[in-house]
């Protein structure tokens, strides 16, 4: 059994699973937007592969199969899939967690030193759904849907510029990027350490924002604000 996590280009999936002499079996999609589902029909027409989705999101998903929420859980092969529903980024967003690998699929909820944009639901959900992500053991392989990471690092030291493990992590990345390699895979520890958008609580963030007395909701809000306009 293979999964591909999300669709977002025919060509480019088919060709990595040939190199690994894979035939793709499932299509997890996390939530509906376009350049997540672009490629559903066509993998499926392909391969005949089942596609499992957020029940809120359905209708928007094509070709799905069959329908997850918040709590529920399924096997694939030897692994229990989790699902997690992380409204923010959209109303049903939902990511996949195997606890027994250790993996969490996060898509647009979580990235390296950044979270998505909230496009259907405020700040205050999406600051709720990257806790309980959070909650996971630090050390949960987090595999995200975007490579903003070195953007997201220049962004999360104007915010967190005191933080000396941001500082060296910030410069990894730009060597990584700078030999053409990705920043995927992260951990939960990691981003606990240095993603600014799990930092509300942080006293030096909320000096720096001016806003000490604030709750996290509302220093979360202030600070994808700022990124938004960076």
């Amino acid at each position: 059994m293979t999964a591909s996590i999300d669709a977002p280009e025919e060509m480019a999936i088919v060709a990595a699973a040939e190199r690994r002499g894979w035939k793709l079996t499932h299509l997890f999609t996390t939530h509906h937007h376009q350049d997540h589902v672009e490629a559903n029909l066509a993998l499926k027409e392909r391969y005949g592969l089942a596609i499992i989705g957020p029940a809120s999101e359905a209708r928007k998903i094509p070709g799905i199969d069959r329908t997850v929420a918040d709590g529920s859980s399924f096997l694939f092969g030897n692994n229990t899939v989790r699902v997690i529903e992380t409204p923010g980024h959209t109303a049903g967003h939902v990511c996949y967690h195997l606890p027994d690998a250790k993996l969490l699929f996060a898509a647009d909820t979580l990235f390296a030193l950044g979270c998505g944009r909230l496009f259907e639901r405020p700040a205050a959900d999406m600051w709720a759904s990257l806790q309980k992500l959070a909650a996971l053991p630090d050390e949960t392989v987090v595999y995200f849907g975007h490579e903003y990471t070195q953007s997201n690092a220049r962004f999360a030291l104007t915010i967190d510029p005191e933080n000396r493990r941001l500082r060296d992590r910030a410069a990894e990345i730009d060597a990584a990027r700078a030999e053409g390699r990705f920043t995927c895979p992260t951990t939960i520890g990691l981003e606990k350490e240095t993603n600014p958008f799990l930092r509300a609580g942080d006293p030096q963030i909320r000096a720096l924002l001016e806003m000490p007395e604030a709750t996290n909701e509302e220093v979360f809000a202030e600070i994808r604000r700022r990124k938004d306009n960076f």
